[in-house]
């Protein structure tokens, strides 16, 4: 090591001088310790100072600028070294070493940019600020021949695609142009898995997802599926679930979207549809996101469902109701649910069967599952009135929606089962629901449901109570009672900050519970008309319009 100090020295004076040869043989001396111990070099190559002096190394036209690169990306490996390298002014004259011809300075700029700022997105920040983006795509088109240089390029690409700054420079950039080209080129798992890096976060992007159908990458990734499907390899395996997800990323942009179902007819709409029934469960796993991915518009879901698409689903599900893979019933039941959204769909799905479906998976213990179901349930009933009755009617599933209810742990289920429980009552205006609900416990949710954080479901909620209250008062009057549902009333119409809705829909309650004597007198005790009289001068006019209503009918019934 002592050698190695005498190295330093002599670099030292032989970078001020400028002597090439010199300087070479001192470079070489200075890369062959890196290669034998590194983390001490670069320990004493941060105490001799000679970081400082790269950076007026780093020029095009000296024969010892690819050496140089080269030292600063291996004392770049070293955690503790990135700093010093940065505060050494290094990046700014590595960045314009990327114009240059020699492939060898390329590759190891690359290298030394790559290490400086791996792990920081905010020396990754600065490298997109200084515009390398449209330098490294335009490099891999010119040297797409040059292994090394490409795979230096493609490992930049997946570092800097992780920040959501890169991805307005990458879709100004023919990116995915050069990304498919290079695609179609590579045989081997590794290079190809390489290319999946980089291209999975630019795909996050709408701009880039559309790139990259018209460039062409769909057709890859449905060849790749072809030939991988039947194969038991892990690398294989994981190449297929790797294309298949890839291409229901690309099915969540708009745009790319609807150029690939080409109004139902197109080749790639085809080809997911058939991976539906495969046996692969990633395929059919794919296969269900992907048409959950195409329902995303009334005009393709009222297609899907005139050519057949809910019996697939249907008979998917069916495979996978007894301990079935829950990624599948997920997907399957999302399609169903975004299906079933368009007004013409629900009673065309409703005769195929989908309730009858989905309720097998009410006993499933798994909250996307559930989840989802909830959902699918919710529109398929939407002004749907006798199928809303059937299932408001349906004691198991009302049992159930209760005790989901509760699910404190799962948010989105508890709000699902919730609203689901409303829908019922809203949507079959049927005493037989109500009376279901009740016996069920239900009543209780539906008034903690008025207290919601989200308008949507304080309405929804009071929706339903309202009907409860006109068609079945008796029934449900102790639980509204033993629920304090008045008491929340008053506080509803108190808050200024209650949306006009909410105070419109809980004077018309108000105005419901005043046939119950119980009720009424909780009314009278909490003083309502105080705070009705001051809604009379709303400036929304039907919350103005029912104050006065609502006014008279508790002065007339005081």
């Amino acid at each position: 090591m002592d050698n190695l100090s005498d190295t330093l020295k002599k670099l030292k004076i032989t970078a001020v001088d400028r002597i090439e040869d010199s300087l070479e043989g001192c470079l070489d001396c200075l890369l062959q310790a890196l290669a034998q111990n590194n983390m001490e070099t670069s320990e004493k190559i941060q105490g001799s100072g000679i970081l400082q002096l790269f950076a007026s190394l780093l020029i095009p036209q000296s024969s010892c600028t690819a050496k140089v690169a080269n030292i600063i990306a291996e004392v770049a490996k070293n955690e503790f070294m990135r700093i010093p390298c940065v505060d050494a002014g290094l990046i700014s004259p590595l960045v314009q070493l990327l114009t240059s011809k020699d492939q060898e300075v390329l590759l190891q700029t690359g290298r030394a940019l790559g290490n400086i700022c791996y792990d920081s997105h905010s020396l990754q920040a600065q490298l997109i600020n200084m515009g390398v983006i449209p330098t490294l795509v335009k490099l891999l088109g010119i040297h797409c021949q040059n292994a090394a240089l490409t795979e230096m390029c493609l490992v930049a690409f997946g570092n800097l695609a992780e920040l959501e700054s890169s991805k307005e420079q990458f879709a100004s950039t023919n990116i995915a142009e050069e990304l498919v080209k290079l695609f179609k080129k590579q045989i081997e798992h590794d290079k190809r898995e390489m290319i999946f890096e980089v291209l999975a976060p630019l795909a996050e992007n709408d701009a880039i997802k559309l790139q990259l159908v018209e460039a062409g990458l769909v057709e890859c990734l449905l060849e790749i599926v072809q030939q991988k499907v039947d194969s038991d390899k892990e690398d294989d395996i994981a190449e297929l679930k790797t294309a298949s997800d890839l291409m229901v990323l690309l099915l969540l942009g708009d745009e790319s979207m609807q150029k690939l179902f080409e109004g139902g007819k197109g080749n790639v709409f085809q080809r997911v549809l058939s991976w539906i029934p495969s046996n692969n469960h990633q395929l059919q796993l794919a296969g269900a996101l992907a048409i959950a991915n195409f329902a995303r518009n009334d005009g393709n879901c009222i297609h899907m469902v005139d050519n057949g698409i809910v019996e697939k689903l249907m008979d998917l599900l069916d495979r996978h109701v007894e301990d079935g893979n829950v990624t599948v019933q997920h997907a399957a039941l999302s399609a169903l649910r975004n299906l079933a959204i368009p007004v013409v769909n629900k009673a065309k799905m409703l005769s195929a069967g989908v309730t009858e479906a989905v309720l097998k998976f009410l006993k499933s213990e798994m909250p996307p599952v559930q989840f989802k179901l909830l959902g699918t349930l919710r529109m398929l009933i939407d002004a749907q009135a006798e199928a809303a009755e059937q299932l408001g009617k349906n004691v198991k599933l009302v049992d159930r929606l209760v005790e989901w209810c509760e699910a404190k742990d799962h948010a989105g289920v508890m709000g699902e089962s919730n609203r689901l429980l409303s829908a019922l009552i809203r949507h079959s205006k049927s005493k037989d629901v109500i009376k279901t609900i009740v016996q069920s416990g239900g009543i209780k949710h539906l008034v903690t449901m008025a207290t919601s954080e989200h308008v949507i479901m304080q309405n929804e909620a009071l929706v339903a109570l309202a009907l409860i209250a006109a068609l079945e008062l008796d029934t449900a009057e102790k639980d509204l009672e033993s629920a304090k549902l008045v008491q929340i009333l008053h506080r509803l119409l108190a808050d200024e900050r209650s949306a006009p809705e909410i105070k419109y829909n809980s004077m018309v309650l108000i105005c419901a519970l005043m046939g119950s004597e119980s009720l009424h007198k909780e009314v009278q005790d909490l003083a309502f008309l105080d705070v009705v009289s001051k809604l009379r001068s709303h400036e929304n006019k039907s919350v103005a319009q029912q104050a006065s209503l609502t006014e008279q009918r508790l002065t007339v019934d005081s």
